[in-house]
């Protein structure tokens, strides 16, 4: 068996991962709150737990592996938003959770085994507070239900603060209800046109922290194997997690091994709506890159998110973008030809291989994806692009005419959450890359050409002289440019039967 390892946020350094029981790893995810469109962030963070959840699957069985992963459908920011729009709140959970479901889906992000709402559990926060009040740990107060934190004595070991050092540099409530500024809402009182339930503290709703720490109970128990999320919710979602969650159940370990991934920067600077370079997935499948002139883009969002390592900040670039692009057409030169191996059967042609060894040392996707160039390069499909496999490639014995590198590859990458179906995009803009480079090659005037002739067009139509208007399409697409109209403009690219003498005419 594959021995995996992770880094545990919690030891600080990285661990041999021994699951509690192999044949029911257990994992908890902290999902979205969902009154808007994930961003990039978000998404980032749905394929690192995606990857890991393929991983253990992989590794321990499809039927050995539950995932958790939270919906946040109660939250002030989606009372805010249905004040905003004058919508009700169950209209606006239920489509933004469905976009949610349908961006990651268009990303390969599998759905969790299980994917709990937090208003279907009100119940058991209810019941898990009420606990938590009868051991000392919480007090009731003017409504409100806290949680005493110094009645947690390892508060803060989680992100290596103490607490004196947290209450000196954090921005806390000061409520003339609290004992003590660090203490944090559990339970707090709703007016008649917020959401509310009946509790022992009158009508309310939960606060945001008590929501994981009842759903994971329920749904994994007191102790289990992996619970993750972005490093921004280590303090103080996941600080609060232990703390409530080992009170409640002082026999339980709460979640063994801690994964935490990096944020997202775009060009260099931290994403935000005031720099004007805060960007959903949403806005990154519809966007495309350019020329890429076909639906289909999330491939190509999880590979950029891949080719850096979870725990390390990604740079979003455009050409970074752009260079993920590339790759998937070149991969999908071999994938089309190939037999992917179902899951089930991946083991075979995937374990001891240095692809998944380095997949098993901390989910090390960078240097699993230079391990599936290393098979690229040794298929045939790889010799039109002037590369040659590596020293290291033929010294693994992966060159012996069997054709195990391209089956490997197309194994590969189906179990990293690439469909070989939606791959086939990424091979015909690949090529009509390259063909398209070569003629410029030839015709350097081409491509200004091309845009002289689509503005001549564009202002023909303006002008309502369609019949000038589509003599210039017919043109174009007699010598073999495709030109597709978009709400952004014409694209257009070099089809597969351009005609050199043609296209040469159009000077």
């Amino acid at each position: 068996m594959t021995e995996i390892t992770f880094y545990n946020t919690k030891t600080r350094r990285k661990e041999r991962f021994e699951p509690l029981d192999p044949d029911n790893v257990r994992m908890y995810v902290c999902g979205p709150t969902v009154y808007d469109r994930a961003h990039l962030g978000n998404a980032r963070a749905a394929v690192v737990f995606d990857v890991v959840y393929r991983l253990l699957r992989q590794v321990y069985g499809p039927d050995h592996v539950t995932y958790v992963r939270n919906f946040t459908d109660v939250d002030d920011k989606i009372n805010a938003r249905a004040q905003e729009t004058g919508r009700p709140i169950s209209e606006i959970t239920a489509e933004t959770t469905q976009w949610y479901l349908d961006d990651m889906a268009a990303l390969g992000v599998a759905e969790p085994d299980e994917m709990p709402r937090a208003t279907q559990y009100i119940d058991h926060m209810i019941a898990m507070i009420e606990g938590l009040i009868a051991d000392g740990h919480a007090y009731a107060a003017e409504g409100h239900v806290l949680f005493r934190v110094r009645s947690y004595g390892d508060y803060g070991k989680l992100s290596g603060r103490s607490v004196d050092d947290m209450l000196a540099g954090a921005r806390v409530e000061v409520a003339p209800y609290k004992e003590d500024p660090m203490d944090f809402v559990l339970w707090k009182p709703s007016t008649e046109d917020l959401p509310g339930w009946d509790s022992p503290w009158g009508r309310g709703r939960p606060g945001w922290h008590i929501e994981c720490s009842a759903m994971a109970y329920e749904l994994l128990g007191e102790t289990f194997d992996i619970h993750g999320g972005g490093n921004d919710l280590m303090f103080p979602h996941h600080e609060n997690e232990i703390a409530q969650s080992k009170c409640a159940h002082p026999e339980g370990g709460f979640a063994r091994v801690w994964l935490h991934n990096e944020m997202l920067q775009v060009e260099g600077k931290k994403m935000s709506k005031s720099l004007g370079n805060f960007f959903t997935a949403r806005d990154i499948l519809d966007r495309g890159v350019p020329d890429f002139a076909v639906d289909g883009l999330g491939p190509a969002i999880r590979l950029r998110f891949l080719m850096t390592h979870y725990r390390d900040p990604i740079n979003w670039t455009e050409e970074s973008f752009a260079e993920a692009v590339e790759k998937l057409g070149k991969w999908a030169e071999v994938v089309r030809d190939e037999v992917a191996e179902r899951p089930e059967e991946a083991g075979d042609w995937l374990d001891g291989t240095p692809f998944m060894d380095a997949l098993a040392d901390d989910l090390n996707t960078p240097l699993a994806l230079k391990h599936l160039d290393d098979w690229y390069k040794a298929t045939p499909a790889s010799k039109g692009f002037d590369v040659t496999p590596s020293p290291e490639m033929i010294e693994r014995g992966d060159l012996d005419g069997s054709g195990f590198a391209g089956r490997r590859l197309a194994t590969a990458l189906r179990m990293l959450g690439f469909d070989k179906a939606e791959l086939e995009p990424f091979l015909w803009f690949n090529r009509n890359r390259l063909r398209r480079e070569t003629l410029e090659t030839a015709l350097p005037w081409l491509g200004a050409r091309i845009g002289e002739l689509l503005e001549e067009r564009q202002a023909a139509r303006k002008s309502r002289d369609f019949a000038r208007a589509d003599a210039i399409r017919d043109m174009l697409t007699e010598a073999g440019v495709e030109v597709e109209d978009t709400a952004k403009g014409p694209v257009w690219r070099i089809g597969a039967a351009a005609d050199p003498a043609k296209l040469e005419a159009l000077q």
